[in-house]
């Protein structure tokens, strides 16, 4: 699948944000090896900490289906500019899905196409506690 059409599929899945406190819509489309495609999409919470990232909402409905080889991950905020995953969700990345392509965007025409060790160098990863 072309990166711009995984943005549109993340754009799409960004309509359904739940973001009444922030008015900040997020949208991630996940594909997987097999290419199948998982939409996630922020869920705020009047409590902040049960709030939940659109990249780990995609992330944990694949892995909640079964599936654990990840190939890239389209991320669209409604801002003026590129969206980019929070400090929370680059750790669960760097932990479940690190080699995979991460397509941070705007629209399907302005994106930049990034991995893990970019967004989280000299990351605290499972290796680091055993």
């Amino acid at each position: 699948m072309q990166n711009e059409e995984l943005i549109k599929q993340a754009l799409i899945a960004r309509e359904n944000s739940y973001s009444p406190y922030s008015n900040y819509k997020v949208g991630a489309a996940l594909l997987t090896k097999p290419g199948k495609v998982y939409l996630g999409t922020n869920v705020e919470n009047c409590g902040y900490s049960p709030c939940n990232c659109a990249e780990r909402s995609a992330l944990f409905s694949a892995i909640s289906n079964g599936e654990r080889d990840f190939e890239k991950i389209a991320i669209v905020g409604s801002s003026n500019g590129i969206a980019y995953p929070c400090g929370v969700c680059r750790q669960v990345i760097v932990e479940l899905a690190p080699n995979i392509e991460i397509i941070c965007a705007k629209d399907e025409n302005n994106y930049e196409v990034l991995k893990i060790n970019d967004l989280l160098p000299h990351a605290f990863t499972p290796n680091d506690i055993k």
